[in-house]
């Protein structure tokens, strides 16, 4: 299990699999997103609908259509990413989710998290779906076995 939602995790590697296929130009559809990463093809929809709507990967309707990302878009940080889908809770929840932890009462766990949730959080705030794409293009990283 990650630590990000199911939805958030499907959104990712969407976005990569998007960047991946469409480097040299064109446009992906849902099915082969769906197949790409293994996702059920009509919750993927949604989730890049959503995406969509937030500028973060770019649709065109029509028989050329499908998802493609332009120059600004593979410029964003992957945190974007993330806080569209899951909100911001990553970045500064309590790691035993529980509602009362902060720095005045915190959690038994509060202080060693705090540091790892930060490194999460300056990972993704860094590290752009561009960044990503190009190990995708060389074989250095993979979606799928």
């Amino acid at each position: 299990m990650g630590i990000f939602s199911k939805t958030c995790e499907y959104a990712m590697r969407a976005v990569f699999f998007i960047a991946h296929r469409t480097a040299s130009g064109g446009r992906v559809g849902i099915k082969e997103i769906s197949k790409g990463i293994g996702s059920p093809e009509a919750f993927l929809a949604k989730i890049l609908q959503d995406l969509s709507r937030r500028g973060i990967v770019q649709s065109a309707k029509g028989p050329n259509g499908g998802f493609y990302f332009d120059k600004s878009s593979l410029k964003r940080p992957l945190s974007d990413i993330v806080e569209a889908v899951d909100g911001d809770g990553v970045f500064v929840g309590c790691g035993l989710g529980l509602e009362y932890c902060s720095e005045i009462s915190p959690c038994p766990l509060h202080n060693q998290f705090k540091d790892i949730r930060n490194q999460i959080k300056d990972l993704l705030q860094k590290t752009s779906i561009g960044e990503f794409n190009e190990e995708l293009n060389l074989g250095l990283t993979a979606l799928r076995k």
